[in-house]
């Protein structure tokens, strides 16, 4: 019985057990149909995506820029078909016989072979290696010609960027050249947009209007292997080009002022005095952009470097000078309009003013005699405006001065390499160099001297303002750009009394029409052309005793000592529409060195108003 009973314990524990088993059993593969049915029917669009992601592949391709256009449409940054070559190494059958065979066909030197291998050791054997990027039509013909030799090798059509001005427009445009590390931390569109070789703007207009300028990538889709090589070309997606921006600039004026200032250092501009168009700006000397597109050569950049005249340097935004006798404008409708004196305040110059133990000389070493404003300013008379800044006080100038367009960026950030100048008044100098303000230095601000200093853009706004009848405009560089006008509110008047800038207008005309004016030999006496203007000189350093007493002409003077010549001018007088400032670095006397200069542009500016008036009606219509 006891045996019996044994048994019968026995067969519930082993059919216990088995019913364990079998619900374990039960439960495993329920849990594993399970999983496999979320897998496979609730999960299934998320795997295939994933699946999808380990099969294909996208490569985004550059860009294509946008252009810019001049104001007459012509292009003058766009965009030409680069002639490329590229290698597939592990379609080469022999590499080494392959690479030395392009380096037969293309003459490539010895530095620029040792970098091609050793940018292929670096790369996959499957991975597109770049021999070239800017091939001549004459190496990419050979190529072409020679492809039965060459397996694995081919022969690419891109787009790049190009200047065809070349130096026309150089510190206005900026140049595009590779994307380095720091373009993609620090611009948005540029990490986004971002592919190896990608050219992105470096400074100027370039740089300033990147986002708008550098378009969307063009997307190539493909199948690929386990090894991440390509199969199968599945799609291509079309990118977007960037958008056209269009300047203000008229290219002949602007190829003018190219010509005036060859082989000199200095600065052209010129602008519509209502409008505030720009219609030309020119630094010289300038460089061809072309350079820095696919990489600058060593030998090109050092030349740039190391030349004494910077032409890195944007002169007309980024050059600080002392505006010399083109402040006097200021000074006299400073004081005009402080009631400091009238056109008819007179003072007698004697070549030199006296004032505390310290000698102020006039440029005229026998003196002006008896002097109003008006012959004061046709004469360029230093006495004068000495005596007139002793009365006025340099806090008053500045204001006056700052209110015309001095000591503030004119393009509003624009450029990021513009630069403000400075006005100075007795709390800067207490507050940036601890000192108070001496009455020497308020006399020698008077004629442009000391602490002030100005750009040559800043002149043109001064000046332009002034023939508008004292009325605030702001400089544009771009036509319908949203940026720039926002800042437009018409009609703000400048001034207390509108008498006060038509006899500084008057008196400037003079300067330049009348006999012993001091820009007298560079008038034009066609009244459509006639323009008013002043002359400004400015002293590097300051002159010694013996050097004024030895008298030397400019020739005989070291360059770098050469006083600057500067030339401000507006016309055409009888009816007003544009202004310009010229400064030649160390040329001596603005009179006969900048003088002259604006002679020829406004000859030019005048001729292509209707020209300018015609096109500009004829785009209105078609809009």
């Amino acid at each position: 019985m006891n045996k019996f009973s044994d048994n019968i314990t026995k067969l519930n524990s082993i059919n216990r057990r088995m019913f364990i088993m079998t619900a374990a059993k039960i439960v495993i593969f329920g849990g594993i149909i399970g999983r496999l049915f979320f897998l496979q029917v609730r999960q299934n669009d998320k795997y295939l995506t994933l699946s999808d992601k380990n099969r294909i592949r996208e490569w985004k391709l550059a860009p294509v820029r946008g252009d810019f256009k001049d104001y007459f449409n012509n292009i003058i940054a766009g965009n030409f078909e680069a002639y490329e070559l590229h290698i597939i190494p592990e379609e080469v059958e022999d590499f080494r016989y392959t690479i030395y065979r392009i380096k037969d066909l293309l003459n490539l030197s010895d530095s620029h072979f040792k970098k091609i291998v050793k940018k292929k050791n670096n790369i996959k054997p499957w991975e597109t290696l770049v021999v070239s990027n800017n091939l001549s039509w004459e190496d990419f013909s050979k190529i072409n010609n020679h492809l039965y030799d060459l397996n694995g090798v081919k022969p690419v059509i891109s787009i790049s960027r190009e200047y065809p001005y070349k130096d026309y427009y150089t510190h206005v445009l900026g140049y595009v050249s590779k994307a380095n590390e720091k373009d993609i931390l620090t611009n948005e569109s540029i990490k986004d947009k971002f592919v190896p070789e990608l050219k992105v703007g470096k400074i100027g207009l370039e740089k300033s209007f990147e986002k708008k300028l550098i378009g969307s990538n063009s997307i190539e889709r493909y199948e690929v292997n386990a090894y991440g090589r390509r199969i199968n070309q599945l799609a291509f997606q079309q990118g977007d080009k960037g958008k056209t921006i269009q300047l203000t600039i008229d290219t002949k004026i602007q190829e003018l002022a190219h010509k005036l200032l060859l082989e000199k250092a200095g600065s052209i501009s010129v602008m519509d005095i209502y409008t505030g168009s720009i219609i030309a700006m020119h630094s010289s000397p300038s460089f061809d952009p072309n350079l820095f597109v696919f990489g600058i050569n060593e030998d090109d950049w050092q030349l740039i470097r190391n030349n004494p005249m910077k032409p890195l340097v944007n002169k007309s935004i980024s050059g600080n000078y002392s505006p010399g006798s083109t402040i006097k404008p200021i000074v006299a409708l400073s004081a005009l309009e402080n009631g400091i004196i009238d056109k008819n305040f007179t003072v007698k110059c004697e070549g030199k003013t006296e004032m505390y133990d310290q000698t102020y000389h006039c440029w005229k070493k026998e003196g002006h005699g008896f002097v109003s404003l008006h012959n004061a300013m046709k004469q360029s008379c230093d006495s004068y405006f000495y005596e007139v800044a002793r009365k006025l006080g340099v806090d008053r100038l500045s204001e006056t001065a700052k209110k015309f367009g001095l000591g503030k960026d004119v393009f509003k950030g624009l450029f990021d390499n513009e630069r403000s100048g400075l006005i100075p008044n007795t709390e800067w100098k207490k507050n940036v160099l601890g000192r108070n303000w001496l009455l020497g230095e308020t006399i020698i601000t008077g004629i442009g001297q000391g602490y002030i200093q100005t750009t040559p853009i800043q002149l043109c706004l001064m000046t332009a303002q002034i023939a508008n009848g004292g009325y605030k405009i702001y400089p544009k560089l771009i036509i319908n750009n949203q940026d720039e006008d926002k800042y437009k509110d018409k009609y703000i008047p400048l001034y207390k009394d509108k008498k006060n800038i038509k006899i500084i207008q008057e008196a400037m005309f003079s300067s330049t029409n009348e006999v012993m004016g001091t820009s007298y030999r560079s008038r034009i006496d066609d009244p459509k052309y006639q323009f008013a203007g002043k002359t400004g000189t400015a002293q590097v350093k300051r002159i010694t005793e013996e050097e004024r007493e030895l008298d030397l002409k400019t020739s005989e003077i070291p360059y770098e000592q050469r006083d600057h010549a500067l030339y401000i001018a507006f016309g055409p007088y009888k009816n007003p529409r544009y202004a310009l400032s010229v400064v030649v670095e160390h040329g001596g006397s603005g009179g006969s060195v900048a003088a002259p200069l604006a002679k020829e542009l406004f000859k030019m500016i005048i001729d292509r108003h209707e020209i300018r008036k015609d096109f500009e009606t004829k785009r209105y219509l078609n809009i």
